[in-house]
């Protein structure tokens, strides 16, 4: 393995596991840590263990291996709003601020940010296979946001949802640019003073404002 594989990959999943397995695990640390156009696919193989013939019998080209990693990394957010709602059945505002409070310390505590944002900004082709799975993602989760939201009988849940989105993209570059000290804990705060103000009898709905762009994350 190459000096520059080896460090990037902190724990590297050579050790075990069939190779599509190892080669998405180290996929998804090197294209994080170091960006997707400086990863190429011979230290992808190299640094899980494998080559490159198996890297593309399993995914049969670097853009469907890392729209596969991006996809693998919406499952783990799916399976996180499945956690929200088993632990708050029949309530859905405590599951809408379940998840909030996960999406503060996922937007401020990740070292490089949100993978998924971090895609989005350096595959700017609108047909790459990445850049669906991160539109058809997004999608659908304001829909579930906004879903909660007027299952909990909030006032105006598109707004509330895109106010929240809007409140956490904007923690996430605070988080890279000056530091994350405190942030998780304000921007806790700021995501449940939001829905509090969206209570029947507090803010008052603004009609025409518009969801935020699809390849935002």
């Amino acid at each position: 393995m190459n000096a520059s594989a080896a460090k990037a990959v902190a724990d590297p999943p050579t050790s075990g596991g069939p190779p599509r397995q190892r080669i998405l695990a180290v996929a998804r640390e090197l294209f994080y840590r170091r960006g997707i156009h400086a990863v190429g696919v011979d230290a992808i193989a190299e640094a899980a263990g494998t080559n490159k013939m198996t890297l593309y019998r399993h995914f049969g080209s670097k853009d469907l291996l890392v729209a596969e990693c991006l996809r693998e990394l919406t499952r783990e957010m799916d399976a996180v709003w499945d956690e929200c709602a088993v632990a708050h059945p029949s309530d859905p505002k405590g599951q809408l601020l379940a998840w909030l409070r996960y999406i503060s310390h996922f937007k401020v505590n990740d070292e490089r940010g949100c993978g998924l944002a971090n895609a989005a900004i350096e595959l700017p082709d609108k047909d790459h296979p990445a850049r669906r799975v991160i539109r058809e993602y997004k999608s659908a989760s304001r829909e579930r946001l906004v879903r909660l939201c007027r299952d909990a009988e909030l006032v105006d849940p598109e707004r509330l949802a895109d106010e929240a989105f809007l409140l956490c993209e904007g923690a996430r570059v605070t988080a890279q640019s000056v530091g994350a000290q405190g942030l998780c804990e304000r921007l806790t705060g700021m995501l449940e003073a939001l829905v509090a103000q969206h209570v029947q009898g507090g803010l008052p709905a603004t009609p025409g404002v518009s969801a935020p762009a699809d390849d935002a994350v």
